[in-house]
């Protein structure tokens, strides 16, 4: 048997470059995704920005991404990843270039907006091009995987983002990944394939395939809606994927800076670990719930911790936590929030493969509802505390949004349903009526 799975692998070979080229797109997501926390101050002295307007600005992407999630779990299903994937990352570059040239603050909004909106397309039609091309009990790992080089690129955009805007200015450096952009899309087209079978290939995954036309697809959306257990793991995903990306993405280096007192650099160095933690974690954690065969117990243990790691943020006397255990304190806490990362694995094995794609987008739209929220929320709440109060304390009274949110779900996590790695939907189909 083991044999055999050793010249599946070795048949559908090409599925490596299939994904690399996709998960390169990735690390570009999650570079737009995080690079504005960096820019910050640069966008504030080029056209006055406040934190509520900031906060906006972060936010922009986070409601686009999350409006155009469910159409393209659609398009995944209908299409494929190859021509949507393709076409977004084309318009991404779009994005970056209206970025890096916007002449007021007006320009910024629609720029950031039009970015959020294109690399949309790209984290859905992974996990579906994962889903056909993977064998199943693969998913949660090769998701883990995915996470580790999206994170990289959200490595990217803290210290050597800041050193090329030194380098070339913010705009120079967004101009040059609005460029790349446009060549990496040409790549996506030339090199993706949406399934084993447009190869010539058999398919690895049981009902896999085109989820159909619209017709199909309507009342596809519908059964996605009504599955058991979708709701919980929506709500472990939003709330500590939301929290993660408010602190990693727009407010950790500015609280650093205003906190602690560091420069941009030193203060990016330190949210550098937050990432890794998230990097190493999402491979961890997907591994671990595979080599286990189990979906929730690694849910509740690290999203446990996570909580507590807020607790401490938000409770801690004075607002400052010691200096001496930030770094340990931040790796720890991206490492245990990708515990968010195994819901996907759920959604995808409580809903028929065939509608993978649909499954995952109906789970960001809430991750991505919580992204957009939160960060303006964290911005308005600190132009109201910090008028009365130390940095530290607007700081620490701000982030109990994100404490709240987090404790929210680690109670939903206990209704995740346990799929022990398998697909659930798959086996209640077959078993025979009794």
């Amino acid at each position: 048997m083991e044999q055999d799975r050793e010249c599946v692998k070795k048949k559908y070979s090409r599925r490596w470059a299939i994904w690399g080229i996709m998960a390169l797109a990735f690390m570009v997501v999650f570079f737009h995704r995080l690079a504005v926390g960096v820019v910050r101050d640069d966008l504030v002295a080029s056209f006055g920005l406040s934190d509520g307007a900031f906060g906006t600005l972060a936010s922009m992407y986070f409601f686009a991404y999350m409006l155009m999630q469910i159409p393209v779990g659609m398009l995944a299903d209908s299409l494929g990843a190859r021509v949507i994937v393709s076409a977004g990352v084309a318009l991404s570059g779009v994005g970056s270039l209206l970025f890096a040239f916007a002449p007021s603050e007006a320009w910024l909004y629609p720029a950031r907006f039009l970015v959020g909106l294109s690399v949309a397309t790209v984290f859905v039609s992974i996990l579906k091009i994962i889903s056909q091309w993977f064998l199943p009990e693969e998913f949660a790992t090769m998701t883990g995987y995915t996470n580790f080089l999206g994170n990289l690129g959200g490595l990217l955009a803290q210290t050597p983002l800041a050193w090329l805007v030194v380098l070339f200015t913010w705009r120079g450096t967004f101009a040059g990944i609005g460029v790349f952009s446009l060549v990496l899309a040409f790549c996506c087209y030339r090199i993706i394939r949406n399934a084993p079978e447009d190869v010539g290939l058999p398919p690895l995954v049981e009902g896999g395939g085109k989820g159909g036309g619209a017709k199909t697809l309507l009342p596809a959306l519908a059964e996605v809606l009504r599955s058991r257990g979708l709701f919980a793991a929506s709500m472990v995903n939003a709330m500590f994927v939301g929290t993660y990306f408010a602190l990693a993405g727009a407010w950790g280096v500015p609280f650093l800076k205003a906190v602690y007192g560091f420069d941009k650099a030193r203060a990016a160095n330190h949210v550098v670990l937050l990432i890794l933690g998230a990097m190493f974690g999402g491979i961890i954690l997907g591994w671990l719930s595979d080599r286990l065969g189990r979906r929730r117990p690694p849910i509740l243990f690290f999203g446990g911790l996570y909580l507590v790691l807020w607790a401490l943020l938000i409770f801690w006397p004075g607002g400052r936590l010691p200096e001496g255990i930030l770094k340990p304190y931040l790796f720890t806490m991206g490492f245990s929030c990708m515990s968010f990362a195994i819901s996907f694995a759920v959604v995808k094995e409580i809903n028929a493969p065939r509608f993978a794609g649909m499954a995952v987008s109906v789970l960001n739209v809430w991750g991505f509802l919580s992204m957009a929220l939160l960060s303006p929320a964290i911005g308005a709440l600190l132009d109201r505390f910090s008028a009365g109060a130390p940095l530290e304390i607007a700081y620490q009274r701000s982030f109990w949004v994100c404490f709240l949110a987090v404790a929210a779900g680690f109670v939903c996590a206990f209704f995740v349903p346990e799929t022990r790695c398998r697909n659930v939907y798959v086996a209640s189909v077959s078993a025979p009526p009794r």
